[in-house]
């Protein structure tokens, strides 16, 4: 995909668009201390999806947040509080207007163990549970690993058709040298008739509405969608070879997440 370089006067960080698209929304992460009104935590008990040991929460938990700026970086923490439980973040960018269609980056450092489960992923706006449940919805995940395999990044898509509990969802996995230890870039690329994933500007996974089918059930894919960031622990995938509790805190770390449409 062809590129050119801008900058963008009110940043400090300079903006990398793609041929045909403009910046319509993004996070630098460089001001304050907390994250901004664009932004929604989850608050949610352990085991509430994929049996995951995490408590996801909003502020401190014993003079800890789970989310924090600092150094132009939102850090999203995982550990254990004084109680004995596990405590992270997740949150969502502009959870009730989302984006139908366009171009999210974001770049990631990975946290490090056993038992860590980082994501970068999106999930539609609104969607009302009861007529249009998961997987039927739609579900778009742009970059997922598990401590258990360091490194290996992967990215799939889950819709009524193709789904993990059928082994039918559309997914690619690769290997990203490093990702634990510095900053790499994720992103979508996601067009009313495909979908296409990358990773440092390589092609993780393509899809197309052409191959997987234009009913509602191959391809949710046709309204808006918003960004989701969340440091897991444990659960069905993230557990899957145990955890290591001697592995906590951890940190998973943003430099920035963007979102550019078609002019």
């Amino acid at each position: 995909m062809p590129w050119k370089e801008i900058k963008v006067s009110q940043l400090s960080d300079e903006i990398v668009v793609p041929e045909g698209y403009s910046l319509v929304w993004n996070d630098e992460f460089n001001e304050g201390a907390t994250l901004g009104s664009d932004w929604t935590h989850e608050v949610q008990k352990q085991g509430w999806v994929n049996n995951e040991l995490q408590n996801y929460v909003n502020g401190e938990i014993g003079g800890r947040r789970v989310t924090e700026l600092k150094d132009g970086f939102l850090n999203i923490h995982c550990f254990k509080g004084s109680d004995g439980k596990v405590y992270s973040g997740r949150v969502y960018a502009k959870v009730n207007t989302g984006w139908t269609y366009g171009y999210f980056e974001a770049r990631i450092k990975l946290p490090k163990g056993k038992g860590t489960w980082p994501a970068y992923w999106m999930m539609p706006v609104g969607n009302d549970w009861n007529t249009n449940p998961w997987p039927k919805c739609g579900e778009i995940d742009i970059m997922e690993e598990v401590g258990a395999d360091p490194n290996q990044v992967s990215s799939s898509l889950h819709t009524e058709k193709y789904n993990h509990t059928k082994n039918t969802q559309k997914t690619h996995a690769m290997n990203c040298p490093g990702a634990e230890d510095g900053f790499h870039i994720y992103a979508l690329e996601w067009t009313e008739d495909a979908i296409t994933t990358y990773v440092d500007g390589k092609v993780q996974l393509k899809a197309t509405k052409a191959e997987m089918g234009s009913d509602h059930d191959s391809w949710p894919f046709h309204y808006a969608f918003y960004p989701i960031l969340n440091l897991a622990w444990g659960g069905d995938w993230g557990g899957y070879k145990g955890v290591d509790e001697s592995a906590l805190p951890v940190t998973m770390q943003v430099d920035y997440l963007r979102v550019f449409q078609k002019r």
